[in-house]
């Protein structure tokens, strides 16, 4: 079964990466229309004494879905449970859930990754707050009806397209994050040097550097900073300049639109093997990489920036594409779109 993670699980682990998450909605940086929302929901279900409805967290990855699970928990003054769903069965639901306390949030990550049936299982919990247990086996086991505490189902999820219909519906909030902007980020950059210990001196300028690099991502962000501050470490008296933070990025090989020595490798197979349009089963191959990866890691960022569509006819490289990477574009490539 998946191991639970509750809030005093994480008490007294001041260097882990949960220390540095904001606690509240306040402290929460960006995602106004998103933030806005939830207050609305988390008001009024306290002011009736109730569970807040289901809410599903659409994104792609590191941009804060799991962060304001834990948020709504504690702006509910709730308690939180976590689990992942690749690794859920019937069993491991039916334990979970009848160990919810009232109006506890039962956290799930990468909710689309839950098999059909286990998803089917949870329809009685979340409409009518009961779930059906066997009682013996074979033919002549009895059914009982257990009763649940009113609970809040939060599932996260990058391919909101991969969750059942009917379980989808099921969640009264659905709410899609957005990318942040560099102004965001760089806020975000400033408070975590001064919280990581020992705290990080990095420029104003440099942080705003970081930040346009970041991808729209707050995670990409983190794991930035911290690169770059073992740079300067190293090679400077460890103070972040901008100087530094622009070579410390041309070092780890971190191109002005944020883009790594994978992406344009991606971007250069298409280009190269497949003339600019490839199917995501080639690409895979090409690439040594998963197709899950390609679509919840590679594509999504690639996508914003246009430099790829997706086409009836596979994945298609644009002309920004090739212009960013140093590649006359093709006549044909007018034609595909």
């Amino acid at each position: 079964m998946q191991t639970l993670l509750s809030d005093s699980d994480s008490e007294g682990l001041e260097d882990s990466q949960y220390s540095l998450r904001p606690q509240t909605l306040d402290e929460f940086i960006g995602q106004g229309r998103v933030k806005k929302q939830l207050r609305i929901h988390i008001e009024a279900a306290k002011s009736r004494g109730q569970a807040l409805a289901h809410i599903l967290f659409v994104s792609p990855p590191g941009l804060g879905k799991t962060t304001l699970a834990r948020i709504v928990a504690n702006e509910m003054g709730s308690s939180f449970k976590s689990a992942v769903g690749p690794a859920m069965e019937r069993l491991d639901i039916a334990t979970l859930l009848t160990n919810l306390e009232e109006r506890a949030i039962f956290f799930i990550d990468e909710i689309h990754r839950m098999k059909g049936y286990v998803q089917e299982s949870m329809y009685p919990a979340m409409e009518d707050y009961k779930i059906d247990l066997p009682i013996g086996q074979g033919p002549a086991a009895d059914i009982i009806t257990v009763p649940l505490a009113h609970f809040t189902l939060v599932g996260a999820t990058t391919r909101e397209g991969l969750l059942g219909g009917p379980f989808r519906d099921r969640f009264g909030n659905r709410i899609h994050l957005d990318y942040y902007s560099p102004e965001e980020i760089q806020i975000a950059i400033n408070r975590l040097s001064e919280r990581l210990q020992p705290s990080v001196k990095i420029e104003e300028d440099a942080e705003y550097e970081l930040a346009r690099r970041s991808r729209g991502t707050m995670r990409i962000a983190e794991n930035m900073l911290r690169k770059v501050r073992d740079y300067a470490t190293v090679e400077s008296d460890g103070i972040i300049t901008y100087e530094i933070a622009q070579e410390a990025l041309d070092f780890f090989e971190i191109d002005e639109l944020g883009l790594d020595d994978n992406d344009r490798t991606y971007l250069r197979t298409m280009i190269e093997k497949f003339r600019g349009r490839a199917g995501l089963k080639a690409m895979a191959v090409a690439v040594s990489e998963d197709e899950r990866t390609i679509e919840e890691v590679y594509e999504p960022y690639l996508i914003k920036l246009g430099f790829l569509t997706l086409t009836p006819m596979g994945r298609v490289a644009t002309d920004a594409a090739y212009q960013h990477l140093g590649y006359p574009t093709p006549e044909y490539q007018s034609t595909l779109f």
